[in-house]
């Protein structure tokens, strides 16, 4: 592991934050790609200049406090402050025994969420985090080991990663996703996201619908100042239809859902993150 990414671990959260908003300049100054892909899809969400500008800052916090999330012991709990707001919610929907699903746009800490889910509920109820393996061997390596928590299990975007999910529903356990993340071919529909038909997954809804799950959004705040991370919990903004035979309108609700929390901050969003691409191939194994 890169002497770097150890160094970087070790420090404060505000210096990390620091750090992470010149790294996010420093991206966007160098790549016109990216550069032009966030300030259009800030545009069509209606994103004002200087939310959009906070967006570029925040992208790079989101990279520099990886370091630190991950590699502290897994027997320890988040380093920094982590405030909830409808911890009620969740502990509500897992007293139903029914499975859990918890929505998560790319949007602030999304790694928080899973851990602090973790570490709050996870002996009441373990979670399992759907996630796409990096392609440079050395990070996915990191990712694997890093993510790996007691209570926190992982499963790969693909067809076993989506039996594992399945698996633990069943047994009444937690799913987690970010249903913003654009998925295989053939695993989802296109539909409108912010007013453009975006290629949008249908695992999230059918994840709730076939095995009778609840359902709700979680998303943590950064702080400013290195301050800590605030955890919310709440309903689906917008309810999913009650079955799966109309696999747009499900997959639109999911959107529209997203979009409602979205609003709420987004300025930290991922704006830049490639949305409105085609979806890539993958071979029949899956």
């Amino acid at each position: 592991m890169s002497p770097l990414i150890r160094w970087l671990a070790g420090r404060p959260l505000r210096q990390l934050h620091a750090l992470g908003g010149m790294l996010g300049w420093l991206a966007y100054g160098l790549s016109p790609s990216y550069r032009r892909r966030l300030k259009e899809n800030a545009t069509l969400a209606g994103v004002s200049a200087a939310e959009r500008r906070a967006a570029v800052a925040d992208a790079g916090r989101l990279v520099m406090e990886l370091p630190r999330l991950w590699l502290r012991p897994a027997s320890e709990p988040i380093a920094d402050p982590v405030r909830w707001e409808g911890a009620e919610l969740l502990q509500e929907m897992l007293a139903r025994g029914r499975g859990l699903v918890l929505l998560t746009p790319h949007m602030g800490s999304f790694e928080v969420s899973a851990q602090a889910y973790a570490e709050r509920f996870g002996a009441q109820q373990p979670i399992t985090v759907l996630y796409r393996p990096a392609r440079q061997p050395w990070l996915r390596e990191l990712e694997e080991t890093a993510r790996a928590r007691p209570a926190l299990a992982t499963a790969p975007a693909n067809l076993a990663g989506v039996r594992l999910m399945l698996r633990a529903l069943r047994k009444g356990e937690t799913v987690g996703l970010l249903p913003d993340q654009v998925p295989p071919e053939g695993m989802g529909v296109w539909v409108d996201f912010f007013g453009q038909p975006a290629y949008t997954m249908t695992l999230a809804a059918r994840l709730v619908q076939q095995t009778g799950a609840a359902a709700a959004i979680l998303w943590t705040e950064r702080l400013p100042k290195g301050a800590g991370y605030v955890v919310r919990a709440r309903p689906l903004p917008v309810p999913l239809p009650a079955t799966a035979e109309d696999e747009a309108a499900s997959a639109l609700a999911v959107n529209q859902s997203m979009e409602r929390v979205i609003r709420e901050k987004p300025s930290q969003y991922l704006w830049g993150y490639h949305r409105y691409k085609n979806p890539r191939r993958v071979d029949a194994a899956g």
